[in-house]
Parts: C-alpha cells; sequence; structure tokens
C-alpha cells in the first residue's frame, strides 16, 4: 500500500482511523490519570504538580504537536469515511434490521464524532488556550515554585451548571464513541480472533464507561463542592 492509499483508499482510512484511534485512547488514560489529582482533595497540590510537568518538559510538549496531528487526521478521515460509506449505500438496504444488525452507536458514530469535536473545542478554549496562550494566574507550590494555578481554573469554570451539564453530555458521547470505536480500532489492526475476542469486548466496554464515567465526575465534584 502506499502513501497516497493510505489516505485515499477505504482500507487505508480505517487503517489510519484505527492507529489514531488507539493513540487517542493512550492519550485519554494519561488524561484521565492526570486529572484524577484533583481527588486528592490538597487544595490543588498534586494536579497543579502533575499539570506543571506535563506542560513545562520537552517530551510530553512534542507528544502534544503529534496529538493535535492525531485528532484532526482522525476526524478528517472519520468524516471521509462516513461520506464514502453513505454514497456506496445511496438506495439503501431492503430490510432495516435496526439494532439486530448493529448498535445505534455503531451506525451513528460520525455524529458522535461531532458532538465530541464541539466538547473539544469548548475544552481547549477554557482550559488549553488560556494555558499555552492567555496566561492564568500562579500559584506557589509546598517547595516553593510557582507554577499555573490551573485547579483554581477548573474549580472556577465548573461553577457554572450549564458547562457541567455540557461536560457531562461530552462525556456521555465519548463512552458510546468508544463502546465501537476501542473494538472496532483492534479489529482493524488485525487483532480479531476467537482467543481474543471476548476479552477485547470486555475491556473496551469496561473503558467506555470507566473513563468517560470518571472525566464527567470531575466538573460534578467541583459544583456540588466534594473537592476543595
Amino acid at each position: 500500500m502506499t502513501w497516497k492509499q493510505v489516505f485515499t483508499s477505504s482500507i487505508g482510512k480505517k487503517l489510519v482511523m484505527a492507529i489514531t484511534g488507539i493513540s487517542l485512547i493512550l492519550f485519554l488514560v494519561v488524561h484521565v490519570g492526570l486529572n484524577a489529582c484533583i481527588w486528592a482533595n490538597d487544595g490543588g497540590e498534586m494536579f497543579n504538580r502533575a499539570a506543571n510537568f506535563m506542560g513545562s518538559n520537552v517530551v510530553p510538549r512534542i507528544l502534544e504537536v503529534g496529538l493535535f496531528g492525531g485528532i484532526f487526521l482522525h476526524i478528517i478521515q472519520g468524516y471521509m469515511l462516513t461520506v464514502q460509506n453513505r454514497s456506496k449505500r445511496s438506495i439503501g438496504y431492503a430490510v432495516d434490521y435496526g439494532n439486530r444488525g448493529s448498535k445505534w452507536y455503531s451506525r451513528s458514530m460520525a455524529i458522535l464524532g461531532t458532538l465530541l469535536l464541539l466538547f473539544f473545542i469548548m475544552h481547549w478554549k477554557q482550559f488549553w488556550i488560556p494555558s499555552r496562550f492567555t496566561g492564568v494566574d500562579e500559584v506557589q507550590l509546598s517547595n516553593g515554585k510557582s507554577v499555573h494555578n490551573l485547579y483554581a481554573l477548573m474549580r472556577d469554570t465548573f461553577q457554572n451548571l450549564w458547562v457541567v451539564i455540557l461536560y457531562v453530555i461530552g462525556c456521555i458521547s465519548l463512552g458510546y464513541h468508544l463502546a465501537h470505536g476501542f473494538q472496532s480500532a483492534f479489529r482493524t489492526i488485525g487483532v480479531h480472533n476467537n482467543r481474543y475476542n471476548k476479552m477485547i469486548s470486555a475491556v473496551g466496554y469496561g473503558f467506555a464507561v470507566i473513563v468517560p464515567l470518571a472525566f464527567a465526575m470531575m466538573p460534578v465534584s467541583f459544583y456540588l463542592g466534594w473537592v476543595n
């Protein structure tokens, strides 16, 4: 397969979607682990330390560039595959099997992906852009080092109920997107046989529930005052 076919053929697009999808899954593991530091309930000390490490070291910053590239490539290829598949099925099926043929969320990946894109734009505007460009107030850690007080930014942002609701909706969309995308990505790269299917399915559904639920509980925890 040539480089051109990787980005233009149906198989190539699916392969790109799978590779970028798995990369984004790994990012979610890191991101949810870092954000879970808010539950240390230490006034943001642990979270701000972790956030400062990720934002000030060379390797995470380089990976951040690759992350953005992967996100946009995943989105573009996803839309292209959707358009391509719909053009091939323009007449439609004689019988609509509904959920007997496939789950509704597997047929709605483009819609779920669009909701996630809108969610990401809001998230970047509220957190990533201030931390990289417009500036965030600083706080002094227990070791005397001054860092961006991203914990306070999260706490203040999630005092607005409408923001919390939108984040929860975004996390629900992420959960359904992962419910199909996790298993689909591994099938595409060839990890698909009777020995591993049940394990991948169980891990995929577990990941699709636990990670989005953890993300959703973060704004809820701030809004309800469960963390200080």
